[in-house]
């Protein structure tokens, strides 16, 4: 239950949102014009809605994945949800472009799309009485006070699945700790990533439940999409590194680095980069964010680089782009196709103090993984790769570089490092069926708490 202070504070902080509402609006316009999707359906963020909600015939189970890589996590969950509750309608949120684009393929006739409501009492008041979710499941990190509160208030179990909580993260959550303990604490149920998000969530007061893995483990990459990918490998003619889920700053560093290393290479002082640089291995960037797309070809480009876009071709690159000195991947929903045409990959976030993306994905399509210094995002998932020889954890862009280079130039360490990705990814599957098992149990147990007559 929440204290006096809790409560007084949690009402400034309403109110305070209330006051930001036509800041938000402006950032959404704003956002909009690379991003058109960040229009769409304004309203439904403030709690309003155009028609009302259709009746559930059955089970309404809400989840909320706020951008692309939750909503892909998300789709195994779904897939294990609908197995165990058939006819299940589906209501999905999310609070990204991006994520709301990937998530029209979760849907099913019957299911439900919706931004996340802003966190005001009025909006999350106004979502729950209009789509009135049997449940609510929220992935990875996406607890807000006062949606919190109203599950709460409205009999809703809201569950927080997939759940991570990184030292950071827990560090700033402690600085407002007047706000985060109850929020954490008035969920129904945590099913933690792995023992140190449950150690760091426990800390929040946070009832975890069980420590299950990670989703995107379950996630089998399209067998398709790494087919053409290595199709492409084959049509380059010479090996590919991968510069993964790149971040702003990062490129800079990248071209930077790379004129170094070149520059050393070709006087002899780089021990083994030499074959690399003969070979001059084909880089392939695929920015972390779309709307950076456009940005970080001009910049390739203003460095001297010829770069081809993967977005200006079909299935296949033509026949001149593989005397390119980068493709650049500006697309969607390919990383299965990016990481199979990769060699061996950079993992984007890891060199700017970022936290790092994640490289389970890179795993499971065998694709060895160099990481910078910065990966406490996932840090479990970063120290178990690497323990296992499906990553190398270096102190820079600079040594990135040279690693990478040094790795396609040993077959048997590179194939040896791709399938220790393989068998590392292998070896973590289980998480969906765990967390939609706990899913149910919990919902069941809910119903029957309502059916059962007060004393």
């Amino acid at each position: 239950m929440e204290t006096f202070l809790q409560r007084a504070v949690r009402s400034l902080y309403g109110l305070g949102l209330r006051a930001a509402q036509p800041l938000l609006r402006r950032k959404l316009a704003r956002r909009g014009v690379a991003e058109p999707g960040y229009l769409e359906a304004v309203e439904e963020r403030f709690g309003r809605y155009d028609t009302a909600a259709p009746a559930a015939s059955g089970l309404r189970i809400w989840v909320h994945a706020v951008s692309l890589g939750e909503t892909r996590a998300a789709a195994v969950l779904v897939a294990a949800l609908r197995e165990r509750l058939p006819g299940m309608q589906l209501l999905l949120t999310h609070g990204t472009a991006t994520g709301r684009a990937e998530g029209t393929r979760l849907l099913q006739p019957g299911d439900l799309q919706a931004w996340q409501p802003w966190d005001t009492p009025g909006a999350v008041a106004r979502f729950l009485a209009h789509f009135r979710p049997s449940m609510g499941l929220l992935m990875e990190t996406e607890v807000w006070p006062n949606l919190v509160a109203g599950c709460r208030q409205a009999g809703v179990p809201l569950c927080l699945a997939n759940a991570r909580l990184s030292a950071k993260s827990l560090r700033e959550a402690e600085r407002l700790a007047v706000l985060a303990q109850p929020a954490f604490g008035g969920l129904a149920a945590v099913w933690a990533q792995s023992d140190g998000d449950a150690e760091r969530l426990r800390t929040l007061q946070a009832p975890v439940h069980g420590v299950f893995g990670n989703l995107k483990f379950d996630m089998a990459p399209d067998p398709a999409l790494l087919a053409r990918g290595q199709a492409w490998h084959a049509a380059a003619g010479r090996p590919v590194l991968l510069f993964a889920s790149s971040r702003e700053g990062e490129e800079q560093l990248w071209i930077e680095a790379l004129g170094r290393f070149r520059s050393l290479a070709q006087a002899g002082r780089a021990q083994g980069a030499a074959d690399s640089i003969a070979n001059r291995p084909l880089w392939l960037i695929v920015p972390r964010h779309p709307q950076r797309f456009d940005a970080v070809a001009a910049l390739l480009q203003d460095a001297g680089l010829t770069v081809a876009r993967r977005s200006t071709w079909g299935d296949a690159p033509p026949v001149e782009a593989a005397a390119a000195d980068v493709w650049l991947g500006d697309s969607l929903g390919e990383m299965a196709l990016y990481y199979g045409a990769a060699d061996a990959a950079l993992l984007g976030g890891s060199f700017a103090p970022l936290g790092g993306q994640n490289l389970i994905e890179a795993a499971a399509c065998g694709c060895p993984v160099v990481t910078g210094p910065s990966t406490f995002n996932f840090a479990e998932a970063a120290d178990g790769a690497t323990a296992a020889g499906a990553a190398f954890r270096t102190t820079g862009i600079d040594e990135a570089i040279a690693t990478a280079c040094r790795l396609i130039d040993d077959p048997a360490a590179l194939a040896a490092a791709q399938a220790a990705g393989r068998r590392f990814a292998a070896a973590h599957r289980g998480a969906a069926a765990r967390t939609a098992d706990a899913a149910v149990t919990l919902l069941r147990n809910a119903a029957a708490e309502r059916r059962r007559p007060a004393a």
